[in-house]
């Protein structure tokens, strides 16, 4: 599938960062993540959205620089830090050593008033009339030329575009045609089953990952094993979070070969990474796949190919 292109459409960059809602009421802006985890903690500095509307809904980006790129492990970072430190500001050093800023490309509500099901014209076009950019808000451009942005955003290595029908009302958590992304690097999120030490140490070696049933049983299609990217302190960060999950089924609705439940150990399946890869096989099954980061802001429920 490639970009759209027509009247019909807008286009955005798709940023590396962590999709957030922000909720303000009475002037006070409180942040979720799309599994609904509270982050406003993380990112003091996002309150100033409330110059914006002091009642309303805004759907954005939050997303951190390094070297000129967004890059969401200093997002992910972010997080971890308000998580450390409920309640307290950042802005002693956290926000100093971690920059981040909300790019702003949708409003679903305003002074009270749901605005979800009016056509994305209408949404853009009350947002831009009531925008103020801030120090750490900014509102996501559009761009008519939808294959232009495509090379653009290859030429400045950011991680792709989005394409929006300009008809389309906001769906929250449905897979739609309205939306499409077309990353530049294939990459998809999965949710880990299982795990494996590397041969001879008890380090994480491999997780077995799959997507989950469509039938929304909570099992998972196994999708393959994945080794490559863990070594350092991503394997250490992945292996904490999985370490107080063991469970003795596999939560794997089909069987496993046996070259990879050898010595795996089975997890509650909770935990969302990305993965990269050069596509599955005919099994199917990831080809290459290597991993790239944990998503705390997903629960797996959310995971199904095709959303933003």
């Amino acid at each position: 599938m490639s970009v759209p292109t027509g009247p019909d459409w807008q286009h955005e960059i798709k940023w590396d960062g962590v999709r957030l809602l922000a909720d303000v009421r009475g002037g006070t802006v409180t942040l979720r993540t799309r599994s609904g985890r509270d982050v406003t903690s993380g990112f003091r500095e996002f309150a100033d959205l409330a110059r914006v509307a002091p009642d309303g809904m805004f759907d954005g980006e939050a997303i951190a620089w390094h070297h000129g790129i967004p890059t969401f492990s200093r997002v992910v970072d972010r997080i971890h830090i308000g998580a450390e430190s409920p309640g307290r500001s950042l802005s002693t050093g956290g926000a100093r050593a971690h920059p981040a800023i909300f790019m702003v490309f949708d409003l679903l509500s305003l002074d009270g008033l749901d605005i979800t099901s009016l056509p994305l014209t209408q949404r853009r076009a009350a947002l831009e009339e009531i925008w103020q950019d801030g120090p750490a808000q900014s509102l996501s451009a559009t761009y008519a030329d939808g294959p232009a942005l495509w090379a653009a955003t290859a030429d400045q290595r950011l991680e792709g575009v989005v394409s929006k029908r300009l008809d389309s009302p906001y769906r929250p958590g449905v897979r739609s045609l309205d939306w499409l992304k077309f990353p530049h690097r294939g990459c998809d999120s999965f949710v880990i089953g299982g795990w494996r030490t590397q041969v001879g140490s008890k380090s994480l070696g491999a997780v077995l990952v799959g997507s989950p049933l469509a039938d929304g049983s909570g099992a998972l299609a196994f999708r393959g094993r994945v080794g490559s990217g863990l070594a350092g302190r991503a394997g250490a960060r992945l292996a904490q979070a999985l370490a107080p999950l063991a469970h003795e089924q596999s939560p794997f609705a089909d069987e496993i070969p046996a070259v990879d439940a050898r010595g795996t150990t089975w997890v509650q399946p909770l935990v969302v990474i990305d993965v990269a890869s050069l596509g599955t096989s005919a099994a199917p099954r990831l080809r290459q796949p290597a991993y790239l980061r944990l998503r705390s802001d997903l629960d797996p429920k959310q995971v199904h190919h095709g959303d933003r």
